[in-house]
């Protein structure tokens, strides 16, 4: 059987478990694999465990050249030794989300009634069961164990992360010491869901689709997928942004034309669309957007997002960008009103930046004092 995917074959450090996850759509994975890396070192007490969340496209690689893309891994400005999140204090875990396709569990890996032994090599596709962002919390719970830590110093990350370290703190609230959800919100909204059904219905018209099984015919969607990519990356960033990068630059000569990589903007998404679809799947992105668009907090706790945090004694800051339109400050307020109405610890802090929702992946250094200082606080209050 012929399996089309653009990206080298690469071994990711994994564990896995044969005895599968239950996922909430009520399918039960009989076999469940997490990909991950690790930063620094596990202190003798096991308490200095930093968990960091990937964004939609993200994954495990955080603070180290990415083995597709040969760049810098997606949070190197924030991870490593001297940073806000220093290695040379914390242990950090990154685990690529259930889902994915850098190692774990998700539409690239192989059927569970499909093994290598059999001599076919038949991968989900389409026909991996639908995820949410509590199945993907529960695998790292998985991964966590593994690494025989019971008690997270702090769980972290940006938008889809930080819908990640939101319900971490609400499922497991012993496990949790301190939470940094970044850029994020309790739900997806009815903006953010359409943005993503762009995307979608742009990977479903590309001719390659083939109906999710474009790897049966040797073909990938890239050029639909190239298009959810281009159509994402501008909510990632701010008017401002855009025009400071780019105005209305041209590359070439003033000239009329409807086809011509003209403007400077257009082939900067060009390229974002192209590397894009060199390290990512698109069933993956798919799953992952899915994911996304189920999240409501407070739904899984009967309407109200404060029901969610009740008892809990884990510290939170949660931290917005003055310019992100994609998850904006009114939301990140919420969840901070709601964790007052539960009487948990909550700072709430406002970057101003012009730099839209990708702020937290970006050299910003009111952002990364804030979050450095936030975690040196509970590292004081923790004892470490």
């Amino acid at each position: 059987m012929i399996i089309a995917d653009p990206r080298p074959l690469l071994a990711h450090q994994c564990v896995r478990f044969e005895d599968g996850l239950s996922l909430d759509c009520g399918v039960e994975l009989r076999e469940l694999t997490v990909a991950y890396r690790t930063y620094g070192r596990l202190n003798r007490d096991r308490t200095n465990a930093v968990l960091v969340c990937h964004a939609l496209t993200g994954d495990q690689y955080v603070a180290e050249t990415h083995p597709l893309t040969g760049k810098p891994g997606w949070w190197d400005a924030v991870v490593g030794p001297g940073k806000p999140v220093d290695t040379e204090r914390f242990f950090v875990i990154a685990a690529n989300v259930l889902g994915g396709c850098m190692g774990s569990t998700g539409p690239l890996s192989i059927r569970d009634d499909q093994r290598p032994e059999s001599g076919r090599t038949l991968p989900w596709g389409t026909d991996f069961p639908p995820v949410t962002i509590r199945d993907m919390v529960r695998a790292q719970k998985r991964l966590i164990e593994r690494l025989g830590i019971a008690r997270l110093f702090s769980v972290l990350g940006g938008s889809m992360g930080g819908m990640q370290v939101l319900e971490w703190a609400a499922l497991y609230p012993d496990c949790v010491f301190s939470a940094v959800p970044i850029a994020a919100a309790a739900y997806h909204t009815a903006q953010n869901i359409a943005f993503h059904e762009v995307g979608r219905q742009a990977i479903f018209a590309d001719p390659d689709w083939e109906g999710g099984r474009y790897w049966e015919h040797g073909k990938v969607p890239a050029r639909g997928l190239a298009v959810a990519r281009m159509a994402a990356h501008i909510t990632y960033l701010s008017e401002q942004a855009l025009t400071r990068k780019f105005g209305r630059r041209l590359r070439s000569g003033p000239s009329l034309t409807l086809f011509d990589d003209l403007f400077e903007v257009e082939s900067y998404l060009r390229h974002q669309g192209s590397t894009f679809v060199s390290r990512f799947d698109a069933n993956s992105y798919l799953s992952i957007t899915r994911a996304m668009d189920f999240f409501d907090l407070a739904a899984e706790h009967g309407g109200d997002l404060a029901h969610a945090f009740a008892g809990s004694r884990t510290r939170f800051c949660v931290i917005s960008f003055s310019s992100d339109w994609l998850f904006p400050t009114a939301q990140s307020r919420a969840i901070a009103r709601a964790l007052n109405r539960a009487a948990a610890n909550v700072s709430f802090v406002e970057v101003e930046s012009d730099k839209g929702h990708d702020a937290f992946l970006l050299d910003e250094p009111a952002f990364h004092r804030t979050l450095s200082g936030f975690l040196s606080g509970s590292a004081a209050a923790a004892g470490l």
